[in-house]
Formats: structure tokens, C-alpha cells, sequence
């Protein structure tokens, strides 16, 4: 996604949203082992980066105006996503559960945006209702999600640096 208009931190972690929902998409309807290959790799790159602007920038921000309890269990369901996410890296489309690893990934990430969306109650609700300074946030999640794109990218996805989990390893 290279937008080139600024936007607020919430627009711009929801337009992550809607791109990784379209590549899951894809993945569904991809023939092909490669083809499946790198439509997954591109999955974990974006999912990979999306977390870490939100668990560097934009998390810390909301906390004292969101819930702690909503954010503990984002950091809970990000860990689980990068244990999927470090698995799909290393694996390939030949493997027996690739393809499931894939799907459930969709399925946690699914509820973790309908959480992070829900009208009224979700993350987004509370720091847009706390008055947290969304232009700003925003300026710094699209600066730093452009550094690590071209890092990740050029250096491959990092080894997954796990919050809530204890004595896991990925």
C-alpha cells in the first residue's frame, strides 16, 4: 500500500486491515504453490510490520485512555499471530498444514480487527473518544512502517520478539 496523502493513525492501521484481508483473499482462490508462496510471504511481511508500528507506536500512545484489559489482549493476539506468521516463514506450500496455518492466521486476525474496529467499544473507538492526537500518531506509524518494509524486505522477516508469552519459542 504506498498512499502518498497523510493519514490519520487509525485510517492508516485500518487500510492495513483491508490489504491483508484482500491478500487472505487471495490466498483462498491462489493456484499453485508459488503463487501461494508469495502471496503468504507478502501476508507475513504486512502482519509482521502492522504489529510492531502498533505495539512501538501506536499501543503505548492509548495506554490510560483504552482499556488495559483491550490492550493486553491485542499484545496476546499479536504473539499468536507471530508464532503462525514465523511458522508460514519457515515452512512452504508442500507442507502438510501450510495451507491451514494460512487459514487460521485469517481467522485470528479477523477477530483481532473486529476487536480493534467494534463501533463503540474497540481500541480505535477509545483513543479517538480519549482525543489522542491521531495526525501525529499517524505521521509516525507511516514513517516507521516505511523503514521497516524496506529492512524487512531487504532482510527478510526478523525472528519474532514474543510480549505475553513465556518459555515459547518461534
Amino acid at each position: 500500500m504506498a498512499e502518498t496523502t497523510k493519514q490519520d493513525a487509525i485510517a492508516l492501521l485500518k487500510a492495513d486491515h483491508r490489504s491483508v484481508e484482500a491478500l487472505f483473499e487471495k490466498f483462498e482462490g491462489a493456484k499453485g504453490n508459488g503463487a501461494k508462496e508469495k502471496i503468504a510471504r507478502q501476508i507475513c511481511l504486512e502482519l509482521t510490520v502492522h504489529a510492531q508500528i502498533e505495539e512501538e507506536i501506536f499501543y503505548p500512545a492509548c495506554e490510560g485512555s483504552v482499556e488495559e484489559d483491550d490492550l493486553k489482549e491485542a499484545y496476546v493476539e499479536h504473539d499468536g499471530a507471530k508464532v503462525l506468521i514465523a511458522e508460514i516463514e519457515a515452512g512452504n506450500p508442500d507442507d502438510d498444514y501450510y495451507d491451514a496455518k494460512v487459514k487460521v492466521l485469517s481467522e485470528e486476525i479477523e477477530h483481532h480487527v473486529k476487536e480493534e474496529e467494534a463501533r463503540m467499544e474497540g481500541i480505535f473507538a477509545q483513543a479517538r473518544k480519549a482525543g489522542l492526537d491521531m495526525d501525529a500518531l499517524g505521521e509516525q506509524l507511516a514513517a516507521r512502517k516505511a523503514e521497516l518494509m524496506a529492512d524487512y524486505k531487504a532482510n527478510g522477516l526478523p525472528k519474532p520478539a514474543l510480549k505475553t508469552f513465556t518459555d515459547a519459542t518461534a
